[in-house]
This record gives structure tokens, sequence and C-alpha cells, in this order.
């Protein structure tokens, strides 16, 4: 698998009392244009989005839109089944993969499957089993409708307690054709933030949880190292006593260290704030401002792109 870079397109974000709205509303033509110039002259550039099970529902609304010139879409099918009944779940991944599988690059089962806070997935009853079995039967419809191409994995957040037993649990439930379907695991995590670093630490840090997530977290799974890495979701909020240049030495911290550390993939979260001027960290994770005028991060992620992706 090449290395791929990519980004959330949005527009809205979610915090833990639900979803933010963006206090502009998404422009596509501008979307479209600021991934157009993100891409370059890179092969391939990803747009993640997220479809809700059992609703259907698409964040941002029509991705497909998007996955034009090059780019493909990196989707995410959240399992939202507040009941954890799972009936209807394989068929739900089935039927996304039958109908969108022609502009898919990633399939991703599930979101922060071991992060137990609503309105993630971890939250919701059953997960572990939603996880496995629809890994399975998304591999097995890319396979029958031939797209070969299609990666199918699942993603997690790092985890620094000794007593969880996600991993643990995951293992007992995964069998062989889980093993055999599984193309890739990814790692949503944002240095910097909820865990403040030390200046001049960043480097260290982000080298130390890959390599943990990778050595000591997976294998409890009986996910092994030919297995790739992705970062799936990686960002850093600007807003007051957290600058813009600050936000662009991160994202050529932690997107540079990518290929180093033998991951594939890299996605930033996200295109543009949902509101430049709220209260807050979660409405300022964007490269752009909400009126898509570019912080200095834009240039700095543009400029990786081209640099990384060169053959």
């Amino acid at each position: 698998m090449t290395f791929t870079f990519g980004i959330y397109p949005g527009g809205p974000v979610g915090d833990d009392t639900g979803v933010i709205m963006p206090a502009r509303p998404d422009d596509p033509a501008r979307i479209a244009a600021a991934l157009r110039e993100l891409q370059g002259g890179a092969a391939e550039f990803l747009v993640r989005a997220y479809r809700s099970y059992p609703g259907g529902e698409h964040t941002p609304e029509r991705p497909g839109r998007y996955a034009v010139e090059g780019r493909r879409l990196d989707l995410v099918v959240q399992y939202r089944e507040r009941s954890g009944e799972p009936a209807g779940w394989l068929d739900f991944v089935r039927r996304t993969v039958r109908t969108e599988g022609r502009r898919l690059a990633l399939l991703q089962i599930c979101e922060e499957p071991n992060l137990d806070l609503p309105p993630v997935d971890g939250s919701i009853p059953n997960v572990r089993r939603a996880l496995v079995e629809g890994v399975i039967a998304a591999k097995e419809e890319a396979l029958a409708r031939g797209f070969d191409r299609l990666a199918v994995g699942f993603n997690a957040v790092p985890s620094f307690d000794p007593a969880d037993t996600f991993w643990s649990e995951l293992g007992r439930l995964a069998d062989e054709r889980f093993h055999r379907a599984l193309d890739y695991v990814g790692l949503d995590f944002f240095p910097d933030v909820f865990r403040p670093v030390p200046p001049g630490q960043l480097a260290d840090a982000v080298r130390a949880v890959l390599t943990g997530f990778r050595r000591d977290t997976l294998p409890r799974a009986g996910i092994g190292p030919g297995v790739p890495l992705r970062i799936c979701e990686n960002g850093w909020p600007t807003g007051p006593g957290r600058s813009e240049a600050r936000q662009a030495e991160v994202v050529r911290t932690v997107a540079g260290l990518a290929a180093e550390l033998n991951v594939t993939g890299y996605a930033f979260f996200a295109l543009r704030d949902a509101d430049s001027a709220g209260a807050g960290l979660f409405p300022h994770f964007g490269l752009l401002r909400d009126d898509y005028t570019p912080k200095p991060a834009f240039a700095v992620y543009r400029g990786l792109v081209e640099e990384l992706t060169k053959s």
C-alpha cells in the first residue's frame, strides 16, 4: 500500500456535548478548490467522511462529489445503534460497499470502538462483535464485487490504562477470517491538545505513542507487524493561547514522522474551522478559518503532501 494523505473536509465537528454546527454553511465549490490545492500533483488524495448506522446519514453531506480528480473516499461506517442490537448492521455494511465501492479507497468499520464515551462507537453495546463481523463482511463484499483495491480496517485511540480490556477481548473474538480480512489499523490521536506536550518533546511523544501502539497494544489482539498503520485523525486547534504558527509546527512534525515510523497514510482533521470565533477547542481545528481563508498550516500541509508523495 502506497503512502497517502487525506483530510476531513468539514464543516461540523463533534465534542462531548454532541455536534458543533458550522458558523457558515459548507461551500462545496470552495471545499473542492481547497482539496485540489492540497492534493497538488499527488496521484491520490483521500477525503474522509462518515456514514452512520442505522440512519445512513453522511457527514459531510454528499461526500462523493469530492471523490474526483484522483481523490477517493476514506469512509467510516459508524455503529450507532443505541440498543446494541446488531440485526441489519451487516446488511448495511455490505450495501455500503456495493453502492460506494467505486469511490472508496478505505472503508473503516466503526469509529473509535475502544473509547467508551458518547457519541463515539465505543459507548455502544456489542461494538466489538460489530467490529469483527463488519470487517469480515466488508472484505467479503468488496472481493465479490471486484473492488480488490478497497482496504478494510478499523481505528482506535491511544489507551494508557493498564486495566483496559478492549484489546484482549477483541483478540478473543477475532478469528482467522478477521485477520485475513484486515488491511489496516488506524489511530486517532491529537498530541498537545488534551495532554499538553512540553516544548521540544513533540517528536518524541509522537514516536512513543505510535511505537507503543504497534509493539504493545496491537499484539494483545493478535494483530502483527505486517498489518499497516494509518493515522486516521490528527489535528491541533488554534485559538486563545494556541497560535496558528504552533499548529503549522505540529502538522509538520506529525506528518513528517509518519513515513519514518512505517505508517502508510495520514489524514488531518479538519479542513476548516466550525466557528473561528467560537469558544473552546473544538470549533478551531481547521487548516482554514470558517470563511475559508488559510492559516499558515494549510501551506505547510500542502508542502508535505508534495514532498512526501514524490515518486
